[in-house]
């Protein structure tokens, strides 16, 4: 049931764009506040964006404006849609979930690596 299974990462040049998606149970997107969150190597983690129950979205200043984080519960999924790639974007990036706390992440996915070269 917490199964969060990521896909859509991969090699693009700066000002590219990528759609990563996360497929869960449909419980889960449709009751779960949802987010991406990222780590570069050497770096702490960085949660991208969010997205709560009621479809309230939270980006970090880092990625405003070019990212855009959505849901269709019709097909289980989570989306994160970037655009303008820039290379400090390149990191793995991970699908988390929770049912009760927003930014208190208790399922992961299991990353999925975005590379942006110059």
């Amino acid at each position: 049931q917490g199964q969060l299974v990521e896909s859509g990462g991969g090699s693009v040049q700066a000002g590219g764009s990528l759609r990563l998606s996360c497929e869960a149970s449909r419980w889960i997107v449709s009751t779960y506040c949802m987010g991406w969150s990222r780590q570069a190597p050497g770096q702490e983690r960085e949660e991208v964006a969010r997205i709560d129950v009621g479809g309230t979205m939270i980006y970090a200043d880092s990625v405003k404006g070019r990212f855009t984080i959505f849901r269709d519960t019709a097909k289980n999924t989570l989306y994160l849609q970037m655009d303008n790639l820039k290379p400090e974007d390149t990191a793995v990036y991970y699908c988390v979930a929770d049912r009760y706390v927003c930014g208190s992440w208790s399922n992961w996915g299991q990353g999925t690596q975005v590379t942006v070269s110059s």
